[in-house]
């Protein structure tokens, strides 16, 4: 029987019109996904199964809250340390020892790291630790690679060439509201090419305050890459500053650099740190990091409790129950369905991403048109799913289990539309194609 998602999608055109863009994050727009299908709100979670506003159950085998719930929706534990903290006061005039407790979690984790600062989200964790560099060097200029989030500073590299951006974030970002003065002072570098990197660096050296990696996503970087980076930063004393919020605690505990063996001066975390609530990290060493004195950086809600005590619930959750593997582990048995379907179906399939965090497209020009088709028949299967899958040890071996048979359904439909003469994806899709997608940022 044929699913609908009235509520959800009637609440989201309620919502258009006193909310700008409908929801606060890019990622969760059900445009991305599947226009005019997409049940978009729901009223409950627990690990990776969702119950919307029509009360239909589904599986999220989707990125699950962009990475932010590695342990699952609504974990037990984690809820348990922030419902604690709630009933003795989240905030008060004095201060939260938990405060120091979470920064020395996340410094023995990281014991190049001797000091730690807290935001609320990554995108005002990234802004800081520039501010921090930028402070630290008295210069201005950054220097960056991968996708860190909407502040001034980073989109302000679309304000001269609309085109900065496009392997980083979206084609054409707009860069409206930002001040034209800032034009010039961010420049991107193409990712594992060293010699872009080198060339932009001795351009921007005399007047370079910090140089901005997101080391991994879609693709493992280069280790010779990262290490000429930390040496020409070494060398003229720039602080490196790794860009962790979406990678950290993924693939590892801790930060994707500590499997490469190179150390940032700075290091960003956010996202799966604290299983869904909200806290930015940054970390570094002693001497950048006190740079933060010569600059106002301060915000009353960064001291509140529940951030620390998820953080502290999550990371030690993570410690004990070797998470990372398991994640790995997860995301490699949804690599091997896709790549296994895509052979079986004769379709031209492209799986990237690192294994905890695996993506997947057609490597074909109607590519979007497929995947929306594929979200719009798995939908009807009982998944959330698209072209990501971002693992939670919610995904227990029974989910991937009917994960793979709903996926060997739909993808015998793809493969009936894909080798028909005249390909016709639109005519089978009952909307719009997705739309105002993120590119793989690196």
């Amino acid at each position: 029987m044929k699913k609908k998602y009235n509520k959800g999608q009637n609440l989201y055109k309620k919502t258009l019109k006193i909310i700008p863009g409908g929801v606060q994050l890019l990622s969760k727009r059900p445009e991305i996904f599947l226009p005019d299908q997409w049940p978009s709100y729901y009223k409950s979670a627990k690990g990776c199964e969702i119950l919307t506003y029509d009360n239909i159950k589904l599986y999220d085998f989707t990125n699950c809250s962009v990475g932010m719930c590695p342990l699952g929706y609504a974990n037990p534990v984690v809820n348990k340390s922030v419902i604690n903290v709630i009933k003795k006061a989240n905030t008060t005039t004095l201060n939260t020892y938990l405060e120091y407790d979470c920064a020395k979690l996340i410094l023995n984790a990281h014991p190049w790291a001797e000091m730690a600062k807290f935001t609320k989200s990554g995108g005002e964790a990234m802004s800081v630790a520039v501010r921090i560099a930028r402070a630290f060097k008295k210069k201005d200029k950054v220097l960056f690679c991968g996708y860190h989030g909407w502040y001034d500073w980073y989109i302000s590299a679309n304000l001269k060439n609309t085109n900065k951006l496009n392997e980083h974030l979206l084609p054409g970002i707009a860069s409206g509201g930002i001040p034209k003065s800032l034009g010039g002072m961010t420049i991107p570098f193409e990712f594992n090419n060293e010699k872009d990197f080198k060339l932009k660096f001795k351009r921007s050296l005399k007047k370079l305050s910090c140089v901005v990696l997101e080391p991994a996503r879609t693709r493992h970087c280069d280790l010779n890459f990262v290490k000429t980076i930390r040496k020409y930063c070494s060398k003229y004393n720039i602080p490196l500053i790794f860009d962790e919020i979406t990678l950290g605690w993924h693939y590892t505990l801790g930060g994707y650099h500590k499997t490469l063996n190179v150390n940032p001066d700075i290091a960003v975390f956010s996202k799966g740190t604290t299983n869904g609530f909200a806290l930015g990290v940054v970390i570094g060493k002693k001497k950048i990091m006190n740079a933060a004195l010569e600059s106002f950086i301060s915000s009353a809600y960064w001291t509140e409790n529940i951030g620390y005590a998820a953080a502290i619930a999550t990371i030690n959750y993570m410690k004990k129950n070797n998470v990372s593997k398991k994640l790995i582990s997860k995301g490699r048995k949804i690599k091997n369905i896709w790549t296994s379907l895509g052979k079986e179906n004769s379709l031209p399939i492209l799986v990237r991403g690192i294994d905890s965090l695996p993506t997947f497209s057609f490597d074909n020009q109607k590519s979007d048109e497929m995947i929306t088709y594929f979200t719009q028949e798995m939908l009807k299967e009982g998944f959330l799913a698209h072209g990501q899958c971002y693992l939670m040890i919610s995904h227990t071996d029974e989910h991937i289990k009917r994960y793979k048979y709903a996926c060997s359904k739909v993808f015998k439909k793809i493969s009936k539309i894909f080798h028909q003469n005249n390909v016709n994806f639109k005519k089978h899709i009952n909307g719009r194609v997705k739309f105002a997608k993120f590119k793989n940022p690196v």
